[in-house]
């Protein structure tokens, strides 16, 4: 088989060693081309060379959630057609590692080789669904270039706490757990609108052709998988039956008082893959093919943990069985 190993060579937690060694391992069992990664947004280009050139049958990514996003976003630069594009492969390198943990992979660089070549030696795979996102038609985000995720996006608040997160990054600090939680904190001291948020939820029309309104909403998080994320080894499930196998779960808070982040805080710690935050002031929605998120002033946007900009809308969408994926 004919394989692209993409290394991003910033990822958190492996050496170059540790990529030598990975490297060697799967050429004794692929046709292997490395590639290091020099820019941002370099492993999607990589990515949809190999997959326009006709000849990769399988795109492996090492590094963190960022570079996985890249790497589909660059196998499906034509649109999902699970037949002709490369099947993804994945080795976890970065801080968190949702996507790989998500489809059951080792937090660890050389465990997870072996369960790769493991799974290639038994041609184990899955198609997985994935969301997309793309400028609502009206809206002043119009234009903005359709864009893959595989696990999250956020609209909002913690779309701000990454954006928080990433400055530090550049600013030479590592990206660990208690960053984040820090970055939280300064996020939420720094929001105006506790009580009423400036997001609104639009659903497609029922019966009667009205799409259903939802206002008011202060943060938004939209889930392909669960759990949402890692705080440590704790996995957080706000959406608790999101799932690769469906379209998009939703889950929104109406409040962000001191009392409701106590109390909603909580029970995101203490979530499980059966029971996520519930109360008044929650919005959990399941399985969705289509909504759109609004504000009337721009809010941050993320996807995957990576940071895109401020946007005033955004339109998602849910699409079943997108990647084959080796697992």
């Amino acid at each position: 088989m004919r394989a692209l190993l993409v290394v991003n060579p910033a990822a958190t937690t492996t050496s170059a060693r540790t990529r030598e060694v990975l490297a060697h391992a799967l050429a004794s069992d692929l046709k292997l081309e490395v590639a290091e990664t020099k820019y941002r947004g370099h492993a999607r280009d990589l990515a949809r060379q190999a997959t326009e050139g006709g000849e990769t049958e399988l795109v492996v990514a090492l590094g963190g959630d960022g570079t996985v996003n890249e790497v589909v976003n660059g196998l499906l630069t034509s649109g999902p057609d699970p037949d002709s594009h490369p099947r993804l492969a994945v080795v976890p390198g970065g801080s968190t590692n949702v996507f790989a943990r998500a489809l059951g992979l080792p937090n660890d660089v050389v465990e997870a080789t072996g369960a790769l070549l493991d799974a290639l030696r038994d041609r184990s795979e899955r198609t997985v669904g994935l969301g997309l996102a793309s400028g609502t038609p009206g809206s002043k985000d119009e234009g903005a270039p359709p864009r893959w995720f595989t696990f999250c996006a956020g609209f909002g608040f913690d779309a701000g706490v990454v954006g928080r997160v990433e400055q530090q990054r550049e600013r030479g600090k590592r990206s660990t757990h208690a960053l984040y939680v820090r970055q939280f904190v300064r996020q939420y001291l720094g929001e105006q609108n506790r009580r009423h948020g400036s997001v609104t939820l639009e659903l497609p029309g029922g019966a009667d052709g009205a799409p259903e309104v939802v206002e008011d909403l202060v943060m938004s998080i939209i889930c392909n998988t669960a759990p949402w994320t890692y705080l440590g080894n704790r996995p957080i499930y706000p959406s608790p039956r999101a799932s690769f196998d469906a379209g998009l779960d939703l889950f929104a808070l109406g409040r962000l008082s001191a009392s409701a982040v106590a109390r909603y805080g909580t029970q995101l710690l203490t979530s499980t893959p059966h029971r996520g935050p519930r109360g008044k002031h929650v919005v959990s929605l399941h399985d969705l093919t289509e909504f759109t998120l609004h504000s009337q002033a721009p809010l941050p946007f993320q996807m995957d943990g990576d940071h895109l900009g401020l946007r005033t809308s955004v339109t998602f969408t849910g699409v079943r069985r997108a990647l084959r994926v080796i697992v």
